[in-house]
């Protein structure tokens, strides 16, 4: 990108109907526009995506046949994806992955099989290696939905000296100890309110705060981060419906401002994105709009690296949408809902 008014962005798609695999778009900051998508990378099923923090590789979940892992490309001057190598096992691929800030480590949770993994990462050139950890939950919940783990989410703690992974299956939250050759070793497992399907989780800039986004209840649980123990406590549930909704709705993608004023959840059925102000001293949370996604299943949204916009998926519809982000209010206009992308799934920015 050779302005910065210029914002590089990637999709990741399931690739049924038209989709060829993961598109990149850019962002005019400038005139509140989205242009230029493409696909830039061909395989089957890379529905989440991951970027390194100096912009140089994006990790992507893949599928191959019977086969699912992990894949790593590099990223040219001009956005462009090369290959670098695939990382694959029998079984479904994961639905999240990872990588810390110094490029050592990816992390992947597959929901099909209920495990965590860890894999290291050659630092000359991207590549992903053998996994150095494979962990495997046990357990179930209430709903009939959960007659197993569903790992939905493994991310690094803020320090990056932990590892927390939410599982779906289990209505819970795992820490895990990440030693120096990516080994696991697990520090905590927080049993969260059963049949409520934890999903997503996103950590508040002051490190001391973390959201999760819940699929079965709709609901944004606020937890507490204990770094030198890396251990979660449970501090409030707050519901992202509004009371008269009662049809079928399931909890998507959870994001936080840069500021740390404004948590957004997604919510799949009501086909909105949630906005809530967050309380400076105690990291809570108070409900402040519901805004419509222009489309049918939002599974994913991204604010852009000026905190200016998001831009919003919408899976079932295949279009992405574009809003204004009020930075003082935390509140979302619509700018545009006509975007067709075929299957959009995972937003990423390369400058986030």
């Amino acid at each position: 990108m050779t302005s910065t008014n210029l914002q590089l962005g990637y999709i990741g798609t399931y690739t049924k109907g038209e989709s060829k695999g993961i598109y990149s778009f850019t962002l005019d900051s400038e005139e509140g526009k989205i242009t230029d998508i493409k696909a830039v990378a061909t395989l089957e099923n890379p529905t989440y995506l991951t970027l390194s923090n100096d912009k140089k590789y994006l990790y992507s979940v893949a599928k191959d046949g019977n086969s699912g892992g992990l894949s790593a490309y590099s990223i040219t001057d001009n956005g462009e994806l090369t290959p670098i190598n695939n990382h694959l096992s029998e079984g479904s691929p994961p639905c999240h992955v990872s990588v810390d800030s110094k490029k050592r480590y990816v992390f992947s949770a597959n929901y099909h099989k209920g495990t965590v993994e860890s894999y290291l990462i050659n630092p000359e050139d991207g590549s992903i290696q053998a996994a150095s950890s494979i962990i495997q939950h046990e357990g179930s919940g209430p709903d009939p939905r959960q007659e197993k783990p569903h790992t939905h989410y493994a991310g690094l703690t803020p320090d990056e000296k932990y590892l927390a992974a939410v599982d779906l299956g289990t209505d819970s939250l795992t820490t895990y100890e990440v030693s120096e050759d990516g080994k696991l070793t697990k520090v905590q497992l927080l049993p969260l309110k059963a049949g409520s399907g934890p999903r997503h989780l996103v950590f508040h800039p002051n490190c001391k705060i973390a959201y999760i986004m819940t699929e079965f209840s709709s609901e944004v649980i606020v937890l507490r981060y204990h770094q030198e123990s890396g251990k979660f406590t449970e501090e409030q549930y707050i519901s992202t419906l509004p009371a008269e909704f009662k049809e079928n709705n399931q909890g998507s993608a959870i994001h936080i401002s840069a500021d740390g004023r404004f948590v957004y959840a997604g919510n799949r059925g009501h086909n909105s994105i949630a906005v809530f102000s967050v309380n400076e001293e105690t990291g809570g949370l108070s409900f402040l709009e519901h805004t419509s996604t222009e489309g049918d299943w939002p599974r994913d949204f991204e604010l852009d690296p000026s905190g200016k916009y998001i831009v919003a998926s919408n899976q079932e519809s295949s279009n992405i949408v574009l809003f204004k982000r009020d930075e003082n209010t935390g509140t979302l206009t619509l700018l545009h809902s006509d975007i067709k992308v075929p299957h959009p799934v995972c937003v990423k920015f390369l400058g986030n």
